[in-house]
């Protein structure tokens, strides 16, 4: 049986596509459940893979290419349509969308399924001939959501890659000129000595910082305060998720340890941004001395020999408590929509890409660790670089677990309520205490209008 969605209403179609200004989609239904799902899956041998599937993804991660190989191997027509949030709602509007889309499952699973947009994939992992249960790396829980928690109940994505997003990569030259230690490959930093270290790392020209000593900035400030709370030994988000408390001992000194890094000026912030945009440039340019950017970016060391020279790998810092933690705030991959009109094919194009020649071709590269246990011995270790990382990400597994985001708002509109207010207390001209009372009430405001269009 196939499930089928008349489509978003007008209201629904609005909501998601401003929800970068904060908008929530709104439905009349609770967090979706286990139900409504199709009785029979497809399976790696395509047998139930028909017709045509439309693949919205980024070009450099499923494009053209891709489809052409997966029409080959699975005997069906793939289609590839960039991805883009308004084209998608405009999609799931009309009762039209792509069958297979990417999404970003740390931040985006409780978002999707408590709008029932996507569909339980339980069923067709149940069938599947390459994707096996004690085969599948923990951090696909992040696409797992059961309507309070996120971690448990059905799954509706699965991770084409990976990494622990906070952990670091440095320039060992840099550190070594500035007379400052190697972070250890085994055991954690301080993340007060690791701000101490940034700020002696730091080079400068005059008013202009030449050299970066670090940047803890990773995916977005919120999951990033989201985790240092936690290892402060608190948490940000209440257990509903539907609200927020910046207050908290533990998050001001989240908010009050990333205040003295925005304020000593030795790295990227709201005020001063990497004009490079994103870590990857600037650090094979020899300017950016340590970063919290996960295991993917080794990628990019491999076919650089001067940056592959320096490149060191490090586990995510923490603070002094008995607390250790190392997120993952991606698990980039796809999900299936419940409106599919092709949800057997759909999910024979995610099997065959997750699992299949795709994903051995991608372990191989270093931009990320396989979803399956058992490719990640195909991780690079030919260089001495590499094989450092690997030994480092290897044991840092055992410290990862998942943290539930909400699913009232989307992640961007969060981030976008700190970045406007963040500069007042980098500037000095608002407290911790004060900035964190602003967080709260707009924050919350969103969260409580945003489980208000649920009802």
């Amino acid at each position: 049986m196939t499930t089928t969605n008349p489509g978003l209403s007008r209201r629904r179609f609005l909501a998601l596509s401003g929800a970068a200004a904060g908008g929530a989609l709104a439905v009349g239904c609770s967090p979706a459940s286990s139900t409504n799902t199709p009785a029979a899956a497809g399976s790696s041998s395509g047998s139930a893979a028909k017709g045509t599937v439309t693949v919205m993804s980024q070009s450099g991660e499923f494009g053209p290419k891709e489809a052409k190989a997966a029409s080959q191997a699975l005997g069906i027509t793939v289609k590839t349509v960039e991805y883009d949030l308004t084209k998608l709602t405009a999609m799931l509007a009309s009762g039209n969308p792509p069958d297979v889309v990417r999404g970003m499952g740390a931040l985006e699973t409780p978002y999707l399924v408590a709008r029932q947009v996507a569909e339980n994939l339980d069923p067709y992992f149940a069938k599947s001939t390459l994707i096996k249960a004690d085969d599948i790396d923990p951090v696909n829980d992040v696409w797992r959501y059961d309507g309070q928690k996120q971690g448990a109940g059905p799954r509706y994505g699965f991770a084409k890659d990976y990494s622990q997003d906070c952990t670091i990569w440095y320039n060992g030259g840099l550190f070594d000129a500035a007379g400052v230690t190697r972070p250890s490959p085994t055991a954690p930093m301080l993340l007060d000595e690791l701000l101490e270290d940034g700020k002696k790392l730091t080079k400068r020209q005059g008013a202009k910082v030449s050299v970066y000593g670090l940047n803890p900035n990773g995916l977005g400030l919120f999951s990033q305060f989201a985790w240092l709370t936690d290892l402060a030994g608190g948490k940000l988000s209440a257990d509903d998720l539907a609200s927020v408390d910046f207050s908290s001992p533990e998050a001001q000194r989240a908010l009050n340890w990333y205040l003295d890094y925005a304020k000593a000026g030795i790295g990227p912030t709201v005020l001063n941004p990497d004009p490079n945009g994103w870590d990857g440039p600037t650090f094979q340019a020899g300017r950016m001395a340590s970063t919290l950017s996960g295991y993917w970016l080794g990628g990019l060391f491999s076919g650089d020999p001067k940056s592959a020279k320096v490149a060191g790998f490090a586990p995510a810092p923490q603070f002094d408590t008995s607390r250790r933690i190392s997120p993952c705030f991606g698990g980039t991959g796809l999900w299936i929509p419940r409106a599919s009109k092709n949800k057997d094919a759909a999910f024979a194009v995610l099997e065959w890409f997750m699992a299949g020649d795709p994903a051995k071709a991608r372990a191989t590269g270093g931009w990320g660790i396989p979803p399956l246990k058992s490719l990640q011995k195909l991780m690079p270790q030919k260089l001495p670089y590499q094989k450092q990382a690997y030994e480092t990400q290897m044991a840092e597994k055992q410290y990862f677990s998942v943290m539930s985001f909400t699913p009232y708002v989307r992640q961007d509109a969060i981030n976008t309520v700190i970045t406007r207010e963040l500069p007042k207390a980098i500037k000095g001209t608002t407290t911790a205490g004060q900035l964190a009372d602003t967080l709260n009430s707009q924050i919350n405001a969103q969260l409580a209008d945003g489980k208000k269009r649920l009802r």
